[in-house]
């Protein structure tokens, strides 16, 4: 089952609670019903959230991006003959941690924008996530892949927006953002 699936499911249930619970008239919108709702909530959180907890009713660890992206297979193997390249977003991350994250979100978008090139894809004023869309669409990327690729663009794009960027946040942009991005120049010069 698809982590969109699963997501469509949670919330679907707790929709339906909240209207068996609004039906019935001696009921009124109270804890139950703001709890139903945060369930439903939830699933669409969590490429922001890592932890949600509610003292001594619910505590919930939800999965990093980083280990998604991981699991997917979309990271280089680090392995001794891997090549290392300092990238600009690099340079910069002691100084400007927002400026790194917006620099790996470049860079990320020109591998995409190439990739897409390789396989004749019109890219003229489209947006990243329509490029995305387009690469699983086409079996280029996988649905896990468009999907987790998308949940990590969005936290990037925060950054540029001027969100904090946490020091974990920008570490992991310099330990994972090169392996990434080789993991997608590999597939470029594949084609």
């Amino acid at each position: 089952m698809t982590i969109d699936r699963l997501r469509i499911i949670i919330t679907f249930v707790a929709l339906f609670g909240i209207l068996l619970h609004m039906v019935f008239p001696c009921l009124i919108i109270d804890n139950i019903t703001l709890g139903l709702l945060l369930i439903a909530m939830i699933p669409w959180l969590s490429p922001f959230l890592k932890s949600l907890e509610l003292p001594g009713v619910l505590k919930v660890e939800l999965q990093d991006i980083g280990e998604r992206v991981k699991n997917v297979g979309l990271l280089s193997p680090d392995g001794p003959d891997s090549k290392k390249q300092d990238y600009s977003f690099q340079l910069v991350a002691e100084s400007d941690p927002n400026l790194a994250l917006a620099g790996l979100r470049i860079e990320i978008e020109k591998r995409l924008i190439l990739l897409a090139e390789a396989y004749d894809i019109k890219i003229y004023n489209r947006g990243l996530g329509a490029l995305l869309r387009e690469l699983a669409h086409r079996s280029i990327l996988s649905v896990e892949e468009r999907s987790i690729l998308s949940d990590l663009i969005s936290q990037l794009n925060s950054a540029v927006h001027g969100a904090i960027v946490t020091k974990h946040s920008c570490d992991w942009a310099l330990d994972v953002g090169p392996k990434l991005l080789e993991a997608l120049d590999e597939r470029i010069a594949k084609k």
